[in-house]
């Protein structure tokens, strides 16, 4: 089946299949891979390859229209915000996902462990959010905010890692910082919309 990220892209622009690979080997100088695509602008659907025809991720672009999956996407996460925490980040997020317009939906395999297969991958994900804007979702982790914070928790019970994070204030902005993700009494009061003791600044 595969681990999902997705861009959440609220600008509908056309990347095509050369700016991915030129933006790659910019991100990752010497990098050996291919992009197989089912067009050059205008793809639907494109799938990134190690040497040896290993597939590293293949990569979907569903805009959010009536009737189809981005749109179905959408009103999915939408459903699973009812139970997101933190409570205000949910709300923020209510209000946001209707803005999307576009989601590019990376499938991501066990072969990306290989070589730059995760440099390959953030190289593709930084240009195609460059151009849409919007904020990142991952399988398992949770919604970011516009500047790449984690702002939602859908981590395991057993994470144990440094993570960017941010809650979001009264007044609107957010207060940005890395916690243990490990540590019971940061987690709670992450969960609470608050910045935990102990965090450092982002």
């Amino acid at each position: 089946m595969g681990y999902y990220v997705r861009v959440l892209g609220i600008r509908d622009d056309t990347i095509g299949v050369d700016q991915l690979r030129s933006a790659v080997l910019a991100g990752v100088p010497g990098a050996e891979f291919e992009i197989e695509s089912d067009a050059d602008d205008a793809w639907s659907e494109l799938r990134v390859e190690l040497p040896g025809e290993e597939t590293i991720f293949v990569l979907e672009r569903n805009p959010v229209v009536a009737g189809e999956l981005g749109e179905e996407e959408i009103e999915e996460f939408l459903d699973e915000l009812e139970d997101a925490r933190p409570e205000a980040a949910a709300r923020w997020l209510a209000d946001y996902l209707p803005r999307v317009k576009v989601i590019y939906a990376f499938q991501i395999l066990s072969s990306i462990d290989h070589g730059s297969g995760w440099a390959i991958l953030d190289a593709v994900r930084k240009a195609l959010w460059s151009v849409c804007g919007g904020i990142l979702q991952a399988d398992a982790e949770g919604f970011t905010n516009e500047a790449g914070y984690q702002i939602t928790w859908q981590f395991s019970d057993n994470v144990s890692s440094r993570w960017p994070m941010a809650v979001l204030n009264p007044d609107g902005s957010w207060s940005a910082f890395e916690m243990e993700l490990g540590d019971p009494a940061q987690r709670e009061a992450f969960l609470q919309g608050r910045v935990p003791e102990g965090a450092s600044p982002a």
